[in-house]
C-alpha cells in the first residue's frame, strides 16, 4: 500500500535513529518525527477529524476527509503538520500566508476547514476573521519570535503534542487524500485533489518510484541522502522533494531563516549540514544565491545536485552554478498542481546548458489545440502538454473546472494544466510558455516566459516579467517590466538588441517600464495581475508610452 503516513511510519521503523527533520536547534531523528507526528494525529481525532466517507462512495472532486490548514513559515511543524494530518486519515492543505483577509476567507471557506495550524504572527490576522469561520473546530498555534499571545480557545502546538499519546495511525489507505492549492495568479485559488498513492507515484517518488511498501523500505535501507528547499513549503516545488528525499529515508533540513531569501543562510546551511541536494524555483532564487557566491567562498562539495521547477531557470544562470560548483548537477524539473512530474532536463559541467528544451517523461503527450488529438512528433504544431494516468481525481467543489482541465480524448483522460508546446522528432519537447499568460499581438501568440528569457540575458538587467497592454494597432503591445542591476542605467535599445538575439522580432517588446522591485509570490513566480497593473499604470503616466 503506497500511502505517504504508512510509508514513513514503515521507513521510521527501519532507520529509526537516521535524521529525520533538521530545523535550527532541533535535529530529530525518524523515531522523533514518527513519535511526535503520531501525537499530532492523536490531537486531531481528540477533536473529532479524520475520514468521514470512503472515497469509493464519492464524486471525484467530493473528499470525505476532514481538512487541516497549515499556515506557517517553513519549520519542522509544517512537514510534521501534513504528516501527522495524513496519519489522522485528515487532508491538510496549504495556505499562502501573504493572503489577505479576503483571500483567507475565501480559501478556508472553499476548502471548508476544520483545523487551522497557524504560526504566532498570524494569530492577529486570524483573529479578525474567527467568527466567521464557523467551520474551525480546532486552533493550533505554533510558537515562533513574534511575541504575539495564544489566542483565546486555542491550543499550543508543544503541550497539545505533550500530552497527547502517540497511537499508531489505523485504517490508512492509498485512497487518502493529497490536497494542494493552486496559486491563483489568474484567478482564485483551486484544491487539487490527489490520490496518496497517485501523487507519490507522479511526483513524490522520484524518477524511478518504488511500486510496493517493501520496495520503499528497502530503498531507504540502502541510501541517506541530505536535502534542503529553498522555497516555502506552501508550495508545491518545496515540499515535493521534502517528501521525495522522506520516501529514500534521507533528511530534510531547513535553512535557519525561512521567511525571507537569505543567500549567505542557504550557503552557510549547505556548507555546515553537507547538503547533497538543494532545490530553488528558477531565476527569481538564482540570481541572488549566485551573487553571493561571488562575495563569499563556501565549502558546497557535498552538493551533487540542485533541483530547479516551478519557473524558468535561463540557460546562463545555470552556466554561472556550473562555473561555481562545477562537480554538481542541475535538474530542471517541469511539472505542476495539476499534472505531477511530466518533463527533466539535466545540466552539468562541460555541456552546453538550455532553457526549454526537455526529456518528457513517459506518460506525457502534446495534444492538439482544439484538443481531437495526440500531435506527431515533429510536427511543429503548437499545442498543450498533457499527461495521463496517475494524475488527479479533480478540483475540489468544483465539477466545472475539473471538466475543462481533466479532459478525455480518444478515451483517454488527460491533465491539461495549461502549459503551451512542440514535440520535437526525438519526442523530447520545447515548452513554450502558460497559455493564461499569453499575450495576442498582432494576430500573433507570443508567449510571455519566452520573452522573459531572451530580456535576462542582458548583463545589466536584474529580473524582468512581460505582460500585455493594450495598443491601438496591435490589440496589445509586449511590455517589459525590467528590474536592473544595481548602478545600471536603463538602455532599452542595448536591452532589446540583446532580445532580439535569441527571439524573432515581432516577438520584442514594444515598451519598457523599469521598476526597482518585480513583485514576485515566495516560491519565485511571477504576480502578473501586479506586474500587468503596475505598467498599465506607468504607460498612462507617459501618455501610453
Amino acid at each position: 500500500m503506497l500511502n505517504l503516513a504508512a510509508m514513513h511510519e514503515a521507513i521510521a521503523d527501519a532507520v529509526p535513529d537516521r535524521d529525520c527533520l533538521v530545523f535550527r536547534d532541533r535535529r530529530y531523528s525518524w523515531r522523533d518525527v514518527q513519535d511526535r507526528t503520531r501525537r499530532l494525529a492523536s490531537v486531531l481525532r481528540a477533536h473529532g477529524l479524520g475520514c468521514h466517507v470512503e472515497r469509493s462512495s464519492l464524486d471525484n472532486w467530493d473528499s470525505g476527509q476532514s481538512h487541516v490548514a497549515l499556515y506557517l513559515h517553513n519549520g519542522n511543524e509544517y512537514l510534521e503538520g501534513m504528516l501527522g494530518a495524513y496519519k489522522a486519515r485528515c487532508a491538510p492543505f496549504n495556505v499562502n500566508y501573504r493572503y489577505v483577509e479576503e483571500e483567507l476567507l475565501y480559501l478556508f471557506d472553499n476548502a471548508d476547514a476544520e483545523a487551522v495550524i497557524y504560526h504566532d504572527r498570524f494569530a492577529p490576522v486570524l483573529a479578525g476573521i474567527r467568527d466567521r469561520l464557523d467551520k474551525v473546530k480546532l486552533w493550533i498555534q505554533v510558537a515562533d519570535d513574534s511575541g504575539e499571545a495564544l489566542l483565546p480557545g486555542a491550543v499550543e502546538y508543544e503541550a497539545a503534542l505533550a500530552a497527547a499519546e502517540p497511537e499508531p495511525p489505523r485504517d490508512l489507505s492509498p485512497d487518502d487524500l493529497y490536497i494542494l492549492y493552486t496559486g491563483g495568479t489568474t484567478g482564485m485559488p483551486k484544491g487539487v485533489l490527489w490520490r496518496q498513492e497517485d501523487i507519490f507515484l507522479s511526483a513524490l517518488g522520484g524518477p524511478r518510484p518504488p511500486q510496493t511498501l517493501e520496495e520503499v523500505v528497502a530503498k531507504a535501507r540502502k541510501r541517506d541522502l541530505r536535502t534542503m528547499a529553498a522555497p516555502p513549503f506552501m508550495h508545491g516545488a518545496a515540499h515535493w522533494v521534502a517528501f521525495n528525499v522522506w520516501g529514500i529515508g534521507g533528511t530534510v533540513v531547513i535553512q535557519n531563516h525561512p521567511a525571507t531569501l537569505d543567500p549567505d543562510d542557504i550557503w552557510s546551511m549547505v556548507e555546515k549540514e553537507k547538503i547533497n541536494t538543494l532545490t530553488i524555483v528558477g531565476d527569481a532564487f538564482a540570481r541572488p544565491l549566485l551573487d553571493q557566491l561571488k562575495k563569499k567562498r563556501y565549502d558546497l562539495s557535498s552538493l551533487i545536485m540542485m533541483t530547479s521547477g516551478g519557473a524558468i531557470l535561463t540557460a546562463s544562470m545555470k552556466d554561472e552554478f556550473l562555473e561555481h560548483i562545477p562537480g554538481m548537477k542541475i535538474l530542471d524539473a517541469l511539472g505542476s498542481s495539476e499534472s505531477g512530474a511530466q518533463a527533466s532536463q539535466f545540466s552539468e559541467s562541460g555541456k552546453k546548458s538550455s532553457t526549454g528544451d526537455f526529456a518528457v517523461i513517459p506518460g506525457n503527450v502534446v495534444l492538439k489545440e482544439d484538443l481531437s488529438g495526440v500531435i506527431e512528433p515533429g510536427s511543429g504544431e503548437i499545442g498543450w502538454l498533457a499527461k495521463e494516468g496517475r494524475i488527479p481525481l479533480g478540483y475540489y467543489k468544483d465539477r466545472e473546472k475539473s471538466e475543462k482541465t481533466f479532459v478525455e480524448v480518444g478515451g483517454r483522460r488527460f491533465s491539461v494544466p495549461g502549459d503551451r508546446a512542440t514535440i520535437e522528432a526525438d519526442g523530447s519537447i520545447r515548452l513554450l510558455g502558460r497559455d493564461s499568460v499569453t499575450i495576442n499581438s498582432g494576430g500573433e501568440k507570443i508567449f510571455a516566459e519566452e520573452v522573459e528569457q531572451a530580456i535576462k540575458h542582458h548583463p545589466s538587467v536584474y529580473d524582468a516579467v512581460v505582460v500585455g497592454t493594450p495598443h491601438d494597432r496591435w490589440g496589445n503591445q509586449v511590455t517589459a517590466l525590467v528590474r536592473l542591476r544595481e548602478g545600471a542605467a536603463p538602455d532599452e535599445e542595448s536591452i532589446l538588441a540583446t532580445a532580439q538575439e535569441h527571439i524573432a522580432r515581432y516577438k520584442a517588446p514594444k515598451a519598457f517600464v523599469f521598476v526597482d522591485e518585480l513583485v514576485r509570490a515566495p516560491s519565485g513566480k511571477a504576480d502578473y495581475r501586479w506586474a500587468k497593473e503596475t505598467a498599465l499604470a506607468a504607460l498612462e503616466a507617459h501618455g501610453g508610452r
